[in-house]
């Protein structure tokens, strides 16, 4: 069926076309035996599922049970009140982003990157700075008109700020993997608000976080500048940091590109871990 014929109403599909089906799977604080799978088929009827089956319950140590329901949900879906956040800026190569800092900026565009708080996962960070990169693309490592100063993990939002001085960052991004209690949340406000007491007015460095479950949408919610979620490529990052701090001619850019002098003699990349 192609976009001009699909319907604006739908339901989620299994069997056959329209029947409602979905699977999904939860833990419950109850030992694992015939009441907590009632329990189970219970809460799946209140979320919608009828008629529901269990397909699936082990115990997760003496006190928790986890199981994986399917079912149909009588739910409908209205594509017309669905709304997606749209790449505003083009996908450039390496080589047009060494070409676009270089003219724009005439320096070297330096990032500094971290995982902050007490997340130790480097896997994000690593995939977007490290030479090596991600999804067949290098990181940003790889650009020569790129600077790179990665933190690695599990670094204290004050040590983040006075480094990001220390260096005259143009953007700093952090990852946030570690979501339990809204930790990504919170440590994300956190690092924002320092951001903005440590620097005057208008001369923040360009804020990006990224990590599963950021939703899009929410920067300003959380006061940084860009979210990029799963599946976030190098290149996309690139070309973004290029749209915000080196802009066409005419276009606005994040902040001015005056505010940090040239480093001479500096290395293209720095390299820390935690």
């Amino acid at each position: 069926m192609s976009a001009s014929t699909q319907p604006d109403i739908i339901r989620p599909y299994g069997d056959t076309t329209g029947d409602g089906m979905v699977q999904v799977s939860f833990t419950l604080p109850v030992p694992h035996d015939k009441r907590a799978e009632g329990a189970a088929l219970q809460l799946a009827a209140k979320m919608g599922l009828e008629p529901a089956l269990l397909v699936h319950a082990k115990a997760m140590g003496p006190d928790f049970t986890f199981f994986v329901v399917y079912g149909s949900a009588k739910h409908l879906v209205d594509l017309r009140e669905v709304t997606v956040v749209e790449r505003e800026f083009p996908l450039l190569t390496p080589t047009e982003v060494n070409k676009a800092i270089k003219s724009r900026l005439r320096r070297k565009l330096v990032v500094v990157g971290a995982c902050i708080g007490t997340d130790a996962h480097t896997v994000g960070i690593d995939a977007i700075l490290n030479i090596k990169g991600f999804a067949g693309e290098k990181g940003l490592e790889y650009y020569r008109e790129v600077k790179v100063v990665n933190l690695g993990a599990q670094v204290l939002v004050p040590e983040l700020v006075e480094r990001a001085r220390a260096e005259k960052a143009d953007a700093v991004m952090v990852s946030q993997v570690v979501t339990q209690r809204d930790a990504h949340i919170h440590n994300t406000t956190t690092m924002s608000a320092a951001f903005r007491e440590a620097y005057p007015a208008g001369q923040v460095p360009l804020l990006v976080v990224g990590g599963p479950r950021f939703e899009e949408g929410s920067a300003a919610r959380l006061g940084v500048d860009r979210i990029f979620g799963r599946g976030t490529t190098p290149g996309e990052v690139a070309s973004y940091l290029v749209h915000a701090l080196a802009p066409t001619k005419g276009a606005p850019a994040k902040n001015a590109p005056t505010k940090n002098a040239p480093t001479k003699g500096a290395p293209s990349t720095t390299k820390e871990k935690a």
